[in-house]
């Protein structure tokens, strides 16, 4: 009998050990930085109901996500802040979108999740004391003015040079006064205004939020057209169903409630 129960009791220790072992679905998710926040929040949500799971996040300019996933990184989730890094991934897509016929789109999962807004924002106390857009463009073009964006590789830096053309401004003539500094992504842009290492700064109305700065002016569809956020399993996803079922949870009540909560907007699937 004793050697009956101890030989249960050994089957349950290495049952629970095998348990113990057994790995966690890893999911790679590649993630514009805007998306910081709220992907973070929503990792310790989704890991709750799913403890099989385990969400890995890059988060960096969308640009150099997309390069890194052409140059052969493991990704299994993308979700750019704009719809020209996807499309340059995406083989459905024409040549003026997708000029190097690049496929890496898992066909059926590309959705677009979100929308944001373009913010001005400036230091605590707005030192320059402006209110808008239009008074923004007047002080670069006649004023004393240092004003920090994205680069030309970072959505919100493409975003912000089509709201400079707006006004009719001329980018490479303005940083060669010292009216324009740069940033990698939007964070780096949003951490020299909250430092006040410039005067104001062109961001998404969420990365203001995120960063407890106050919203001066957002720009119009008219100034730089929508900020659309698509998201899609790769092809080369080791995990294309755990993937999409995290992209579909992300449709879902709970993520959508984070994702508003700091002022994204929903899309609601067609």
């Amino acid at each position: 009998m004793k050697k009956a129960l101890a030989l249960v009791m050994v089957m349950v220790l290495a049952l629970g050990t095998a348990v113990a072992e057994t790995p966690k679905t890893e999911i790679v998710v590649f993630a514009a930085a805007s998306l910081t926040e709220s992907l973070t929040e929503i990792k310790a949500l989704y890991e709750a109901a799913n403890p099989d799971v385990e969400l890995v996040f890059n988060f960096d300019s969308s640009g150099t996500l997309k390069t890194q996933i052409q140059e052969g990184a493991a990704c299994d989730v993308f979700i750019s802040a704009a719809p020209k890094q996807m499309n340059q991934l995406d083989i459905s897509k024409d040549e003026g979108k997708n000029p190097d016929r690049l496929d890496f789109v898992l066909e059926g999962s590309r959705i677009d999740l979100l929308e944001n807004k373009v913010a001005l924002v400036a230091p605590e106390g707005n030192p320059k004391g402006i209110d808008s857009f239009d008074a923004l463009a007047a002080l670069l073009k006649d004023g004393e003015v240092l004003m920090a964006m994205g680069n030309s590789d970072v959505p919100v830096g493409q975003y912000t040079q089509k709201i400079l053309a707006y006004y009719e401004l001329n980018e490479e003539e303005l940083a060669a006064a010292g009216k324009i500094t740069y940033g990698s992504n939007v964070k780096e842009v949003t951490t020299q205004v909250s430092q006040a290492s410039v005067d104001y700064g062109v961001v998404y109305g969420t990365d203001a939020f995120s960063a407890g700065l106050e919203v001066i002016d957002t720009a119009t569809d008219e100034m730089c057209g929508q900020v659309i956020y698509p998201a899609a399993v790769m092809k080369n996803s080791a995990v294309p169903e755990a993937a999409q079922a995290f992209l579909d949870y992300l449709r879902g009540e709970e993520a959508m409630k984070v994702f508003e909560g700091i002022g994204f907007a929903g899309i609601k699937a067609e």
